[in-house]
């Protein structure tokens, strides 16, 4: 780990002080040009004593606008120092984690997967539309049936086809000869630039996509592509219970990576992060946004520095090794589970190195449904899977009781 490393409370709290006193104080300073501030102080009181020691909250009511993108060209210099906070989280997670070289990346921190995923698109549709002179119906996206919902809604803003690719239904792989096909069709009909999404953990399966499917059939056919990998969910489980993964960046076929801190890292709600090789991110400047220093190379614009603290607290609470136990852990209590359903002769599905265990729903009845909160596929009379994900608040006896349940029902 070059840059990962677990920190004390004393240390972490000095460093978000430090970078806070590098930003714009809109307490103290004459700052008159920025359509900003701090939080209303009548709603939220900057001076409440139990702030000193909490960095996070500390950062949420000082309000940094971390607009732009902080790893290419400059920035506004009224953030300097939670932009740094930022570049710090994005070096762990793809450097790190995701196996890039230092300095070979931009990204930034944005509100969501959902944001990060359109953002890839975006890049690749500009990509191959200023680089290789591609018109708009020349660009096809290639994704699985249980790609996440984002990817056909950045279809229908950014004006792109979109091909899905069905997959197995027990293993929910991805039907290499329906993709063959689909491919050969997409070129008859003069799609010659491809945005292929890779699955690091469906929402619904917690499934992973070989990547090896798209890029082997896409270079057999001659195709021109970008890969991209979706890993809102498993993005902070896969890399450490899968350690011979090669979803990263040292596979060169790899260009760009999403993953949620608001899921499995449990940091708020609107926190995303989306990462990509160098040469990518500045086919979606806006030239247009002059007054802000650097322009804007993201989709949202403005957006909380606070949310780049919280993951960075977050990531340096743990240390790389407190993470991998936390996984690891979480493990265990899948593979729990599992075993207990494997007694019950119930039949689901689980990617071996995730924890997402999805069941057929012809096993769970709606009472259960409803007393564990579990998610159907569908919302309606037609589901066939409800699935139970293994987050930090699922410990064993709430597993042992889930499980209970399913015998009185087998046995009623």
């Amino acid at each position: 780990m070059q840059y990962w490393k677990k920190l004390s409370q004393e240390e972490r709290k000095q460093r978000i002080q430090s970078a806070l006193k590098e930003n714009v104080n809109f307490s103290n300073d004459a700052s008159l040009g920025y359509p900003a501030s701090k939080l209303d102080g009548k709603v939220f009181y900057d001076d409440a004593p139990f702030l000193k020691d909490a960095p996070t909250l500390q950062t949420y009511v000082a309000n940094p606008n971390h607009i732009g993108c902080h790893t290419l060209g400059t920035s506004e210099s009224a953030f300097k120092g939670t932009q740094e906070i930022e570049r710090e989280v994005l070096n762990v997670i793809a450097v790190d984690i995701f196996k890039a070289q230092p300095n070979s990346i931009d990204g930034y921190i944005s509100p969501g997967g959902t944001e990060a995923n359109i953002q890839a698109i975006w890049m690749y549709r500009n990509f191959f539309m200023y680089q290789k002179k591609a018109k708009l119906d020349e660009i096809v996206i290639l994704a699985s049936e249980d790609t996440h919902y984002s990817i056909p809604k950045g279809a229908n803003l950014l004006m792109l086809d979109l091909i899905k690719i069905p997959v197995a239904f027990e293993n929910r792989e991805i039907d290499k000869t329906a993709l063959e096909n689909e491919i050969i069709k997409a070129k008859q009909n003069d799609k010659k630039y491809f945005i292929a999404i890779a699955n690091m953990g469906t929402t619904m399966f917690g499934s992973v996509d070989n990547t090896d499917d798209y890029t082997s059939i896409l270079e057999k056919h001659n195709a021109e592509y970008k890969l991209h990998i979706d890993g809102a969910y498993g993005g902070f489980v896969y890399p450490f219970s899968n350690q011979k993964s090669t979803m990263n960046f040292s596979n060169p076929k790899i260009s760009s990576i999403t993953i949620d801190a608001h899921k499995m890292l449990q940091s708020p709600y609107g926190t995303g992060v989306f990462v990509c090789r160098k040469g990518l991110i500045e086919n979606v400047l806006t030239k247009e946004a002059q007054y802000v220093e650097g322009m804007d190379l993201t989709l949202c614009g403005s957006r909380s520095g606070a949310n780049a603290v919280a993951v960075w607290m977050i990531l340096f609470t743990y240390g790389p090794f407190g993470w991998f136990e936390k996984v690891s852990i979480l493990q265990m209590r899948t593979q729990f589970l599992c075993h207990e359903l494997d007694e019950l002769n119930i039949q689901y599905f689980r990617e071996p190195f995730m924890n997402i265990v999805t069941i057929h729903s012809q096993y769970i009845s709606e009472e259960i449904a409803k007393k564990y909160d579990l998610v159907p596929e569908q919302h309606n009379q037609d589901n066939k899977w409800y699935k139970v994900v293994l987050m930090d608040h699922v410990e064993v006896q709430h597993l042992t009781s889930f499980i209970n349940d399913l015998k009185t029902m087998i046995h009623a």
